[in-house]
């Protein structure tokens, strides 16, 4: 992947791993579309990032998701690199009396939402490249997030057949894989723990320079 002059569209941008990447994309000299649910975050990242585009748009929905491509293909027709970095992560056990109802928000978003936008941007003709943020939980899963590491486990498995199908199209396939980081993913504080972001957005870009496939960290 070539780090600069590229558009790009990163889900759940407004916050954590996806803002941290839209930043430093930025300054790599690329041009940056970020989406997520909450009007309030959104504002704030453009306060923060002078020059990023922001939309809102609910991912848990399948009609949302639909009105998201189709106002990239209007406002932003030139994005040619998908990011596929949304995710909520719920703290639960399968006795929880909500359990079901946790478990269906995670694969809307987790799930439905990067195999979905990955089959409407395979329409989008400018399209050369699709970045998965995965996680090390789907290698070596946490019990107490029994639904977020399976739904990992499954974005891993599609990028990887992914990657092998799209050759022939010559759209370039990557999968990011990070570490419990100090985000708030899961709940504020849950992650005070675990390192900054920082440092996991500097290994990112030196593996893609080095044309790395499958980006991981401290692992």
């Amino acid at each position: 992947m070539k780090l600069s002059g590229n558009k790009i569209l990163v889900t759940g941008g407004a916050t954590g791993i996806g803002f941290a990447l839209a930043e430093r994309f930025i300054k790599e000299g690329n041009s940056v579309v970020i989406c997520g649910r909450r009007k309030d975050m959104l504002e704030s990242a453009e306060d923060k990032l002078p020059g990023i585009s922001t939309i809102q748009a609910d991912l848990s929905s399948y009609e949302s998701r639909e009105a998201l491509f189709n106002k990239i293909r209007v406002d932003h027709r030139d994005i040619n690199v998908l990011i596929n970095n949304a995710g909520i992560q719920q703290w639960m056990a399968v006795t929880d009396e909500n359990f079901i109802q946790n478990t269906k928000d995670e694969i809307a978003i987790n799930v439905e939402a990067p195999v979905h936008l990955t089959h409407l941007f395979l329409n989008h003709e400018p399209l050369n490249t699709i970045i998965n943020v995965t996680s090390g939980l789907a290698f070596s899963p946490l019990a107490k997030t029994p639904v977020y590491c399976g739904t990992k486990a499954f974005l891993r498995s599609f990028t990887q057949s992914l990657r092998h199908v799209l050759k022939e199209r010559n759209i370039e396939v990557i999968e990011l894989i990070p570490p419990a980081l100090n985000t708030d993913l899961g709940g504020k504080g849950l992650h005070d723990f675990a390192p900054p972001v920082s440092g996991f957005i500097e290994a990112v870009f030196q593996q893609l320079a080095a044309g790395k496939k499958e980006i991981t960290y401290q692992f």
